[in-house]
C-alpha cells in the first residue's frame, strides 16, 4: 500500500482524539484560552454535562476578524512569538485546540475587541458554515454544541452526563484555584453551582473549591530552594480522605497529575496517615522556564522536570516542615456535633451515681478509703461529664483492681486467653495458656464488623437502624449525585439516605451493626468510595470495600476504655470469626508471646 497524504478534516478529528477526550477536555482547552487572554471573569455554560453544549464567555483581549480565521486554522496561535517554545508563559501554545474542537462538534466563536465591532464564526464538524457581526461585549465568546454527534464510535464512549459534569466541575474547580484573581461561575442544566469572586486570597481559594474546613484545618507552606518555590496550603494529617482526588498540584500556574510530585505528598506523610487515607493537599510550584518542560503530552497536564530529585526534596521538606510546626494540632470537625454528645451537668443528688452503685461501690468501701471516697463523690457529683449516647453501662476496670463477681475463666478453654487488662487505651492484654496475647482493640472490631456485615448481606441484606433524627450531610454535587445513583444498593448495606438539594443527603437510617456511629465521615468517605468505583460493576461486587468503609465506622476506636466483659466478649468473637486474625487493611488484630519469648526477655533461658 501506498503512502499517502491524509486530508485536512481526517488529520483534525486525529488531532481531536489527542486533545479532546470528553468534554471536560474541551471545557479546559476554551477556559485555558479565556486565561491567557488576561480575562478577568470567566463564565461556563454546561447542559447534560457538556456533551450537549460547552458554552465559555470571558472579558478578554478578544480577537479581530482576521485573528478569528487564524485562530480555527491548525498550528496558528498568538502565544509564541518566536521559536522559544522553552520559554512560553501562557497555558496553551499548540494552536490546536479550536480546529480540533470544531473538528468533531458545532463551534460557534465570537469575539470583539475594544473599541471594534463584533465578530461571529461558525463551524459545523470542520466546514465553515456562516460569520458575520455579532452583538457582543468586549471579550470572546465561545459555544461547543453536539460533540462528537457525528463521530458516532467516539460519541457512545462517552460516560453518563453525571460522569461528565463531575468532570468538567473536576477542571474549572482546578483552573479557578490556580488563579484566585480571576472570577469563575459555573452553570449545570440552568443552574448556577458555582461561584468564585476575583481577587480571594489563595487559601480562601482553595477552602472553597475544596472543603471549607480547610481554613481551620490546614497549613500555609512557603520555602524556596535553588531558584524553585513551593507555596500553597496542605490540610492536617487528621483531616484526610477516602481518595487522593483532593490533592491539587500546579506548576508554573498549570494544573498537572504528576506521579513525581503526588509521591512526594505521599512520602511526607508517609509517617502520619493510614495507608488508605490521602492528604488533602493544594500545592504551587513556580519553577524556571528552563527547568522543566512542558511539551510532553498533549493535554499538558504532565511535566518533566530538569532535577527531579530537587522538586520531590522541595515538596517532602516543604510539608514536614509545615507539619512539624502545627504541632499536636488536630483536625477540627463541627463543634456543635461534640457539644451534643458531651455536655457538663449537676447530677441529681437523689440517684445514686453509676460508679457508685453495684458491688463496685462495696468492694471500694471495705478498703479504709471511706474519706477519699466521699470528697470524690463529692466532685463527682459537683462537675461530672456524662456521654449523652452510652454505648455500655458496665463499670469501668480500676486498672487490675477491678473486683471479680464470677469465678475468672478457665485460660485453658480459650486460645485467646482471658482478659487481663488494657494498655493505653487501645490494647487489650490476655493470659494464655500458652503465653501472652496483645490484641489491638480497634483492628479486631474491625474485623469482626465486616464478617457480620458480610453473613448479613450473604443473607439478603444488612438490617438498618433508623435515627431518630435524620442527619443533613454536607457534600459536592458529583459526591451526591454518586450516592443518589447507588442509593438502592446502599439500603441492601443498611444506609437508608435521600438527596437533599444539589450538595447534601439526607441520611435516615444506618446499618444496625455499627450502632451510634459518625454519620458524616461515614457518608463522606462512602461517596469517595464510590468515585473510584467502576459504574459497570454493582456495590455487591465491591462488597469488600464498601462493608470495609462501613465497619471501620462502626468498630470500637482506639481510645476508649473497656470492661472486661467488654474485652472477653471482643475476645470469644474473634476465636470464633473466620479471618479475625488480620483487620480490613491486612494488618495484624493480635500477636502472642510464647512463655518461652517472656522467660528469654527476662534471661531467664
Amino acid at each position: 500500500m501506498s503512502i499517502r497524504r491524509l486530508p485536512e478534516h481526517l488529520v483534525n478529528r486525529i488531532a481531536a482524539g489527542e486533545v479532546v477526550e470528553r468534554p471536560a477536555s474541551a471545557l479546559k482547552e476554551l477556559v485555558e484560552n479565556a486565561i491567557d487572554a488576561g480575562a478577568s471573569r470567566i463564565s461556563i455554560r454546561l447542559v447534560a454535562g457538556g456533551t450537549e453544549l460547552v458554552e465559555v464567555t470571558d472579558d478578554g483581549c478578544g480577537m479581530a476578524p482576521a485573528d478569528m480565521a487564524l485562530a480555527l486554522e491548525r498550528h496558528a496561535t498568538s502565544k509564541l512569538p518566536d521559536e522559544a517554545i522553552e520559554a512560553v508563559a501562557t497555558l496553551g501554545f499548540r494552536g490546536e485546540a479550536l480546529p480540533s474542537i470544531a473538528s468533531v462538534a458545532r463551534l460557534s466563536l465570537e469575539s470583539r475587541v475594544s473599541g471594534a465591532e463584533g465578530w461571529s464564526r461558525v463551524v459545523d464538524n470542520g466546514d465553515l458554515t456562516g460569520e458575520g457581526p455579532a452583538a457582543i461585549p468586549p471579550g470572546t465568546r465561545v459555544r461547543v454544541e453536539a460533540l462528537f454527534e457525528r463521530v458516532p464510535a467516539r460519541r457512545k464512549f462517552l460516560r453518563s452526563a453525571r460522569s461528565e459534569y463531575a468532570a468538567s466541575l473536576d477542571v474549572v474547580k482546578r483552573l479557578a484555584m490556580a488563579r484566585p484573581d480571576i472570577g469563575f461561575t459555573l452553570e449545570h442544566d440552568g443552574r448556577r453551582v458555582l461561584t468564585v469572586l476575583a481577587g480571594e486570597m489563595l487559601p480562601d481559594r482553595v477552602a472553597a473549591l475544596t472543603d471549607r474546613g480547610l481554613v481551620e484545618n490546614g497549613i500555609g507552606i512557603d520555602l524556596e530552594r535553588d531558584g524553585v518555590r513551593l507555596g500553597g496550603v496542605a490540610g492536617l494529617p487528621t483531616f484526610n480522605r477516602g481518595i487522593a482526588d483532593h490533592q491539587y498540584l500546579f506548576v508554573n500556574g498549570r494544573p498537572v497529575k504528576d506521579r513525581l510530585l503526588a509521591g512526594a505528598v505521599r512520602g511526607a506523610y508517609a509517617e502520619l496517615l493510614a495507608r488508605d487515607r490521602h492528604a488533602v493537599v493544594a500545592l504551587f510550584l513556580d519553577v524556571p522556564g528552563d527547568l522543566v518542560d512542558i511539551n510532553v503530552h498533549p493535554a499538558k497536564t504532565e511535566v518533566r522536570f530538569r532535577d527531579p530529585a530537587l522538586v520531590r526534596g522541595l515538596i517532602v521538606s516543604g510539608l514536614r516542615r509545615a507539619l512539624d510546626a502545627a504541632g499536636h494540632r488536630s483536625a477540627q470537625r463541627p463543634e456543635v456535633a461534640a457539644l451534643e454528645l458531651w455536655q457538663s451537668e449537676p447530677v441529681a443528688p437523689a440517684e445514686p451515681h453509676l460508679w457508685q452503685s453495684g458491688p463496685v461501690a462495696a468492694a471500694g468501701s471495705g478498703r479504709g478509703e471511706e474519706g477519699s471516697n466521699t470528697a470524690e463523690t463529692d466532685f463527682v457529683h459537683s462537675h461530672a461529664v456524662h456521654d449523652r449516647r452510652p454505648s455500655f453501662t458496665a463499670p469501668p476496670p480500676q486498672a487490675r483492681a477491678e473486683a471479680a463477681y464470677q469465678p475468672p475463666p478457665q485460660i485453658e478453654r480459650y486460645p485467646l486467653g482471658v482478659a487481663r487488662g488494657q494498655v493505653a487505651r487501645t490494647y487489650i492484654v490476655a493470659e494464655a495458656e500458652d503465653g501472652l496475647v496483645l490484641v489491638d482493640q480497634h483492628a479486631a472490631h474491625e474485623r469482626l464488623v465486616l464478617e457480620r456485615m458480610r453473613n448479613a448481606m450473604a443473607g439478603g441484606g444488612v438490617a438498618s437502624q433508623a435515627l431518630l433524627l435524620a442527619e443533613v450531610v454536607e457534600l459536592d454535587e458529583p459526591a451526591c449525585d454518586r450516592l443518589e445513583a447507588r442509593a438502592a444498593e446502599l439500603a441492601e448495606f443498611g444506609l437508608d439516605l435521600d438527596r437533599f438539594g444539589p450538595r447534601a443527603m439526607l441520611v435516615r437510617g444506618v446499618p444496625a451493626l455499627l450502632g451510634q456511629g459518625d454519620v458524616v465521615g461515614l457518608v463522606t468517605d462512602i461517596a469517595d468510595e464510590l468515585a473510584a468505583f467502576d459504574e459497570a460493576l454493582s456495590l455487591k461486587e465491591r462488597i469488600d470495600h464498601v462493608a470495609a468503609t462501613m465497619a471501620c465506622h462502626g468498630s470500637v476506636r482506639a481510645g476508649r476504655v473497656l470492661s472486661v466483659a467488654e474485652m472477653n466478649a471482643l475476645l470469644r468473637e474473634m476465636e470464633v470469626t473466620p479471618h479475625s486474625g488480620q483487620c480490613n487493611h491486612g494488618r495484624p488484630t493480635w500477636v502472642k508471646l510464647a512463655h518461652g519469648d517472656i522467660e528469654k526477655l527476662f534471661g531467664r533461658r
